[in-house]
């Protein structure tokens, strides 16, 4: 049988496919937030990392960098719900949503210890990682694409159900997946889109606390010393698990975000060395 197209493309992609057999109507309490901030001094930064570093750093790069400062900061939201208890993660890991296929398909990027790496080292890491993904070389990701193409829908649900119980609930790793395959925080940019802000659901599988969606950077009106001024900005938004996440804890990762966007040098200083090359080739990962 001829698959159906929408407009040259599969109308069963295997993100589509997947998301099906991933959700069914939401009965859980999570939590929605959003912030705009002033992007002017986060530009600023980024732009000086471009041209001391000669890497492609994006505004996504910082949001990462900032989220795993933000983890680190709050331990009660680093770390995973098993058997109904919270159990604290060792380290910080923070994972990044990248479009494959021309955004036909989603794939996730890990990185590990964000609330240690420079917003650099974040952004040369999830670009290299990207390019893997990109060009077919992450097995674990081809292996794992082929396996949700084969399975019918309702047999898939099953599969990550089970999955993401062993690797994200117990910590095993499992399908050819790591242990805490996506970390406590999954990132994503729909600004890339020409998207303004947006809200990530949940992903049942994935069973993160934090989804932080970031959106497009425009030309906004804040108040400085009582006047009007405009800049350019940049709205963050939030899914929350509540079993994680109160008021408290989602006021104290706001004021990080915050704090990154108005000092983005906390974050790494910017180097005082002449441009290097760049060793990464592939476009942009958000």
């Amino acid at each position: 049988m001829a698959k159906k197209m929408i407009n040259g493309r599969p109308a069963m992609t295997t993100r589509r496919k997947m998301t099906i057999a991933t959700w069914r109507p939401s009965k859980a309490g999570v939590i929605h937030g959003t912030m705009t901030v002033d992007a002017t001094a986060a530009l600023r930064y980024l732009e000086d990392l471009r041209e001391r570093t000669d890497e492609r750093v994006t505004v996504t790069a910082l949001v990462g960098a900032a989220v795993g400062r933000a983890l680190a900061a709050e331990p009660t939201l680093n770390g995973r719900i098993a058997f109904g208890r919270y159990i604290p993660f060792d380290d910080v890991v923070v994972s990044f949503l990248v479009q494959m296929d021309e955004g036909g398909d989603l794939a996730q990027v890990r990185v590990e210890d964000a609330d240690r790496k420079s917003v650099v080292e974040v952004s040369r890491e999830l670009h290299a990682r990207a390019a893997r993904l990109r060009t077919g070389q992450d097995e674990a990701y081809e292996k794992s694409k082929k396996t949700m193409k084969v399975l019918p829908t309702w047999a898939l649900r099953r599969v990550l159900s089970f999955s993401g119980f062993v690797t994200s609930g117990l910590g095993r790793p499992a399908f050819g997946q790591p242990a805490f395959p996506f970390g406590a925080a999954i990132v994503t940019s729909v600004g890339m889109l020409g998207i303004d802000e947006a809200f990530v659901p949940p992903t049942p599988f994935a069973r993160v606390p934090i989804y932080v969606a970031v959106g497009a950077i425009r030309d906004m009106v804040f108040v400085e010393d009582g006047a009007p001024v405009v800049r350019p900005g940049i709205t963050l938004t939030c899914t929350l698990d509540h079993r994680f996440v109160d008021g408290f804890q989602a006021g104290g990762l706001a004021r990080e975000m915050r704090r990154s966007f108005t000092d983005p040098a906390s974050l790494g200083a910017v180097p005082e060395s002449a441009p290097i090359a760049s060793e990464v080739t592939d476009s942009p990962a958000t």
